[in-house]
């Protein structure tokens, strides 16, 4: 980890000098994971331009630190982000970079009068989402660790199925916790976010939490859920029907495939997001639901599971070989039911690898 995690500092370091700055304090714990392998609950990074990076946590983490970070010298302070601002001063540097999205107003304060004591003349830069651009390309280790998600997440919903646990008269709520403790079972950290099953009308509401509602023969049941391994997140969605399915709905169901596997089609290198999001869009559009598919066609995954790229008409940029992103189209028809479908996909040189592999096909349980 230390090899792989030095060359992604390398790749910041380079970001940095070529916008002029000394250093870079780095302060979003996702992206000081990312750049030094360390999971505990305070670290920041002090990125130097010139190589003498410093890694800060607090009396608690001295020994994971230096288990997890062997390769950069430590700092142990309590007050960790100001030390390192301070340090950055004391080092020499004018211009010093900071994550604004990840600081506070107060925290920005902090950092100002940290790097302002004996009338230092530090100016404080914003690096916006530095860190994150290079997150959205995944090295082998990150697609690995993506697979690995997304095969538990395959198994526990197969296993689940094969037993009879998703049937009329189990709760939202019931099939929502043993899905999750399945995939515990199968070796997940945990789920990749509050799971969601959405029965009958509730599958209508796209982000719906699992309740007390009690699912019945011939309703539609929209499982959308995931399992973080190694801190990478898979996002998997599939709906079934439980019981004999009516034709509105088997239509439904085909009609978002289809949008699927027009969205999936269009996943290459060098593809404008917002040309991704529209493959799928216009099928839907076409079929006159355009109306009722209300959210972005998908969107990055890795160490959150909603990170860039955006796939949505409001996103921005281009696909690149390595970038990991969801298709996922719906269909909602308020009071009455909805389709999602969606995969964890990586996209490659060639065709894109499809990490989700449970059958895209309408399930009758």
């Amino acid at each position: 980890m230390s090899t792989r995690t030095a060359e992604r500092r390398d790749r910041l370091r380079a970001t940095a000098a070529a916008a002029g700055l000394d250093a870079v304090l780095v302060t979003n714990l996702l992206n000081v994971r990312y750049l030094t392998g360390f999971t505990g609950s305070n670290g920041a990074l002090l990125l130097r331009t010139d190589g003498t990076d410093l890694f800060g946590t607090d009396g608690r983490y001295t020994t994971q630190a230096g288990t997890q970070v062997p390769d950069v010298e430590l700092l142990v302070d309590r007050g960790t982000e100001l030390a390192l601002a301070r340090a950055a001063v004391a080092g020499g540097a004018t211009r010093l970079g900071f994550e604004s999205h990840a600081v506070t107003v107060d925290g920005l304060r902090g950092l100002e009068q940290a790097t302002g004591e004996g009338g230092s003349a530090v100016e404080l830069v914003s690096v916006r989402r530095a860190v994150e651009a290079l997150r959205a390309v995944k090295d082998d280790a990150e697609v690995d660790a993506l697979r690995q998600a997304c095969a538990v997440a395959d198994r526990a919903l197969a296993e689940l199925a094969a037993e009879g646990a998703l049937r009329p008269g189990r709760t939202e709520r019931e099939v929502g916790r043993e899905l999750d403790a399945r995939m515990l079972t199968l070796g997940a950290e945990s789920p990749s976010f509050e799971t969601i099953v959405a029965t009958g009308a509730n599958s209508a509401i796209p982000h719906h939490r699992p309740d007390a509602t009690v699912l019945r023969d011939g309703d539609l049941l929209k499982l959308d859920f995931g399992a973080t391994v190694a801190g990478y997140h898979s996002d998997m969605t599939r709906t079934l029907v439980l019981g004999h399915p009516a034709d509105w709905q088997r239509e439904l169901h085909d009609l978002v495939a289809a949008a699927q596997a027009a969205g999936r089609a269009a996943l290459a290198v060098g593809a404008d997001v917002r040309a991704v999001d529209a493959a799928a869009r216009d099928v839907i559009a076409a079929a006159g639901h355009g109306e009722h598919f209300t959210h972005g066609l998908g969107h990055g995954v890795g160490l959150e599971i909603h990170e860039a790229p955006a796939l949505a008409a409001a996103g921005a940029g281009t696909l690149s070989a390595g970038m990991a992103v969801t298709v996922e189209p719906g269909v909602y028809l308020p009071g009455h039911g909805g389709v999602r479908i969606e995969d964890t996909l990586v996209v490659t040189d060639d065709e894109p690898e499809l990490l989700t592999l449970t059958s895209k096909e309408l399930l009758v349980l």
